[in-house]
């Protein structure tokens, strides 16, 4: 079953090619970011049999020696099929594209690190025809970041570090200094390795911790359930709910205004953004529905409540509004 981390590592894998350090230096290769890295069909179904996928399948170039696959899985627990299907993986691709083939297990505890180092063994007797050792990405293998200005330079290799020290006792000073050295991100770049991590810490209780911290980063990303997409779908079902209920009172139309007024300041009072008096009695005096409705979609990704307003004209003047 394909997993949020699974997601996580298949993207951060091919997007970001830099967390492959580890694996380099020790096989004492030169940097990945010098390799050239294309993404293969992670597909190793026969023509009848049950469907298997690996969950990345990269194909490594690098600047000085032979060229080989890279087959990465990410790996919560352990498993028994493993030892039957991982080893099937690295013949199969080894025979359909002709290269040596290197698998690398993502592992965010001791235990299944241990395990998953394998070897994996197809035995008879005294007889080992076929032994399989993954190359593991663990707690071990794989520093914590304690330091801001690492997050800064090497933000790949930060939020990789962080989903594999998950289970870690130390985790929450490691997502502290994450959310701290994000700051420094423009917030294009901030949103994407904030969302990038929340999906990656899946149903550990890291994940709670970094929901809070996400605030100081500021992300909205639909789609995945994090913390800026259900501020976003509170505000906006308050605001339908009030306006709802008000509209049956007062007149519908005047009733679904206000509620959808709501909903927008309740995203941005949400998200820690300051909203000005002026700014305030701007949104609460419009009864134009189209542009509540626009106000209330771009409330999840402005950076200051003045964007809210930018390209607009003003209303026309409403009796509520001060002067």
């Amino acid at each position: 079953m394909v997993t949020s981390t699974h997601e996580t590592s298949h993207r951060i894998f091919q997007d970001h090619p830099e967390v492959l350090t580890p694996i380099f230096e020790a096989l004492g290769m030169p940097s990945p970011v010098k390799a050239e890295i294309e993404l293969m069909t992670p597909d190793v179904t026969e023509l009848k049999p049950l469907e298997r996928r690996v969950d990345t399948v990269l194909k490594v170039e690098p600047s000085d020696g032979e060229s080989f696959l890279l087959a990465v899985e990410a790996q919560t627990r352990k498993a028994s099929d493993k030892g039957v299907n991982w080893p099937y993986y690295v013949a199969y691709l080894r025979a359909k594209f002709g290269l040596p083939v290197l698998l690398v297990a993502v592992c965010r505890n001791r235990t299944t690190a241990a395990w998953a180092a394998g070897p994996f063994e197809c035995r008879v007797g005294p007889w080992a025809s076929q032994v399989t050792r993954p190359f593991v990405l663990g707690p071990d293998s794989v520093p914590e970041i304690t330091d801001e200005a690492v997050v800064a330079r090497e933000p790949a290799l930060a939020t990789f570090s962080a989903i594999v020290h998950s289970e870690s006792r130390d985790i929450d000073a490691i997502l502290h200094v994450l959310a701290r050295g994000m700051r420094s991100f423009d917030k294009p770049t901030a949103k994407y390795w904030a969302e990038l991590l929340e999906v990656g810490l899946e149903d550990t209780p890291a994940r709670e911790t970094w929901r809070e911290l996400e605030k100081m980063v500021i992300s909205y990303f639909p789609g995945r359930g994090t913390v800026w997409e259900e501020t976003y779908y509170e505000g906006k079902a308050k605001g339908e709910a009030e306006g709802k209920a008000k509209g049956e009172a007062e007149g519908r139309a005047k009733g679904e205004a206000e509620g959808k007024a709501q909903g927008v300041l309740r995203v941005l009072e949400v998200r820690g953004l300051i909203v000005s008096d002026d700014a305030r009695a701007r949104v609460t005096a419009c009864m134009d529905l189209a542009r509540l409705d626009d106000w209330l979609d771009r409330a999840g990704t402005v950076a200051r409540v003045e964007e809210l307003f930018a390209g607009m004209p003003d209303e026309p003047r409403d009796e509520r509004r001060p002067e």
